[in-house]
C-alpha cells in the first residue's frame, strides 16, 4: 500500500484540501505499516492472502510498494482505498521513533497500537468536517471539545493506547456526528432514513436522496448513476463498485477520499469544489 513517492497515494485523499495535515496518509513519513501490519485474504480486495505482521511481497526494500500504479489491474483494489487519516507516520514519528519495523518484537508492539490510532484519527477526521459545518454555537463547541479531546488521546503512551476501548470512543463521538448531520441536513423536507440499509446492487439511478441518512448502509454495487446525494450522510457507508456515473456529490456529508476511490464514477460526476476527483474515473480502471 506504500506509495511510490510523494506525501499523498490515491487511496488517502482527504475530502477537501484543507482538512488538517496530521489527518493525511503522509506515506514519505511512515514505515509501510499498512502494508506489513494488517492480514488480508485473497478475494476481490486482494489478489494475495498476506498474514498479519508481514510485509506485503510487493513492498520494496525502500518502503514504496513496487507495484503502485498498477494495482487496480493487478487485483488489489483493496490497497488503493485503504486510508490511515495519518495514523501511519504518527505511529512511526511520535510514538515509535527509530522503529526498525524488521525487529519482530518492536513490529508487534507497533502492530498492537497501531489499529487503535487510525481508528482515533478516523474519528478526528470526522470530527473535523463535522467543525466545517454551519452549527450553532453550541453545538460547535461541543463538537471541537470533542476533537480536542481525540487528539489529546493520540498523543497518551503506546501502553496507555493498547488498552483503551475504541468501541466506547466511537460510542461516545458518534452522537455528536449525528446531531451535526441532523442540523446540516435540516432544509431537506423528509429525507429517507437508510441507516444500515443494504442497498448492495440496488438500482437506484436517478434516485433523489438529497439528506438521506445513509449512515453505514451497504452500496456495494449500487446503482446510483445521476443520483441527487447532495447533503447525503454516508458517513461508514460501503461504495465499494457502487456507481456514482453523473451523481450530484455536492455538499454530501462525511465523504471521504476512500469512499470515492472504492466507487465508480465519471467526467459528470458533480463534486465539491475541494474534493479530488479519482483518477481512475477518468480513465480506465
Amino acid at each position: 500500500m506504500g506509495a511510490p513517492a510523494g506525501p499523498h497515494r490515491p487511496g488517502g485523499r482527504p475530502l477537501s484540501t484543507d482538512q488538517g495535515t496530521d489527518l493525511r496518509a503522509d506515506c514519505t513519513r511512515c514505515a509501510a505499516l499498512c502494508c506489513v501490519v494488517p492480514a488480508f485474504s485473497r478475494g476481490a480486495d486482494f489478489a494475495i492472502s498476506k498474514r498479519a505482521e508481514t510485509p506485503c511481497p510487493n513492498l520494496a526494500a525502500d518502503d514504496r510498494c513496487g507495484v503502485h500504479d498498477r494495482l487496480r489491474p493487478l487485483g488489489f483494489p483493496g490497497c488503493v482505498v485503504y486510508d490511515c487519516f495519518g495514523a501511519g507516520q504518527h505511529t512511526t514519528q511520535v510514538l515509535f521513533p527509530g522503529l526498525d519495523r524488521r525487529d519482530a518484537g518492536q513490529l508487534h508492539q507497533v502492530a498492537t497500537v497501531f489499529p487503535v490510532v487510525r481508528a482515533l484519527h478516523e474519528l478526528r477526521w470526522l470530527l473535523t468536517a463535522a467543525r466545517a459545518l454551519d452549527l450553532p454555537a453550541d453545538l460547535r463547541a461541543e463538537v471541537a471539545d470533542a476533537d480536542e479531546r481525540v487528539a489529546a488521546l493520540t498523543r497518551r503512551t503506546p501502553e496507555e493506547l493498547r488498552g483503551l476501548s475504541v468501541d466506547a470512543e466511537r460510542a461516545a463521538v458518534n452522537p455528536l456526528l449525528t446531531r451535526a448531520s441532523t442540523h446540516a441536513r435540516r432544509s431537506v423536507r423528509r429525507p429517507r432514513d437508510l441507516r444500515g440499509a443494504d442497498l448492495a446492487g440496488a438500482t437506484l439511478a436517478g434516485a433523489d436522496l438529497r439528506g438521506a441518512s445513509l449512515r453505514g448502509a451497504v452500496l456495494l454495487g449500487a446503482d446510483l448513476r445521476r443520483a441527487d446525494l447532495r447533503l447525503a450522510d454516508v458517513t461508514g457507508a460501503d461504495t465499494r463498485g457502487a456507481d456514482l456515473s453523473g451523481a450530484d456529490l455536492r455538499g454530501t456529508l462525511f465523504l471521504t477520499g476512500a469512499q470515492l476511490e472504492a466507487a465508480r464514477g465519471d467526467a459528470g460526476t458533480r463534486l465539491g469544489s475541494d474534493v479530488v476527483r479519482p483518477a481512475h474515473w477518468v480513465r480506465p480502471a
